[in-house]
């Protein structure tokens, strides 16, 4: 049996020049946890070309989703941002990745914070109802420089919004926090520089961070992982992982930056 599963393209859409989504059929027998990652790609040559991405769709759709970034001379993003409806591509068989809630200890609220395509498990994680039940109080923060790389989630909290099912209960918890560095808007400031200073917690009027009750996920730029990663262990949180469960955890496989 290969490593590796062939899906169908079902959508795809451009966001910005950089930034780009797609879905695609999912095999009944694959199975993932929601903040999982998997290996994706295209056959090349008669050769799979493949790296992790992180699932945007939840465990119980139907099909896969991927949310990517366009690197011009990537080996394989040069050759995925160009795919179609109807095209191919291939699927690792076993999900796997560290931002699951299963790595953290239980608590009250649930700070998801990404910058970029580091949305993509978060989006996964935010359609899952057990999230809901397990917290409080869910914060989704997203990071990015530009307004309009902001679109990408502004559509999906507005979908979630809207779900027959979901809706309800995100409305209740789900608080969505977009920030940017490099424009006017509502929220400006890098993820790591708002939380340090509390504004984050100020401008959604909420405390701020307490080791006792707020567990963390962690997907975005390296320097934005080890920023937080720093800071988060200098005010006594410990990192979880799937052996031992901690206050927050942080997904460190990425796509071609």
């Amino acid at each position: 049996m290969s490593a590796f599963q062939k899906e169908t393209v079902i959508s795809v859409k451009h966001w910005t020049e950089s930034l780009f989504s797609f879905t695609a059929t999912r095999d009944p027998g694959f199975r993932f946890q929601n903040g999982q990652f998997a290996m994706i790609g295209l056959e090349i040559d008669g050769r799979p070309l493949m790296r992790a991405y992180s699932l945007a769709s939840a465990n119980h759709e139907e099909a896969l989703e991927f949310f990517s970034i366009k690197v011009p001379d990537g080996p394989l993003t040069s050759r995925l941002q160009k795919i179609r409806e109807g095209d191919i591509i291939l699927v690792g068989r076993k999900a796997t990745g560290t931002l699951i809630t299963g790595n953290l200890l239980p608590g009250k609220r649930l700070l998801l914070l990404s910058t970029g395509t580091g949305l993509a498990p978060f989006a996964s994680l935010i359609k899952d109802p057990e999230v809901y039940e397990s917290y409080d109080s869910i914060v989704l923060g997203h990071g990015c420089r530009q307004v309009s790389e902001l679109a990408y989630g502004e559509h999906l909290i507005a979908s979630l919004r809207d779900h027959e099912f979901l809706g309800d209960l995100m409305r209740d918890k789900l608080v969505y926090y977009p920030t940017v560095t490099r424009e006017p808007f509502r929220n400006r400031g890098r993820i790591t520089d708002l939380i340090a200073s509390n504004q984050l917690f100020d401008d959604i009027g909420q405390p701020a961070l307490d080791v006792e009750t707020d567990r963390i996920m962690l997907c975005g730029s390296p320097a934005m992982l080890e920023e937080l990663h720093a800071m988060f262990t200098a005010r006594g949180f410990a990192e979880g992982n799937h052996s031992r469960p901690g206050h927050f955890v942080i997904e460190k496989a990425f796509v071609e930056r």
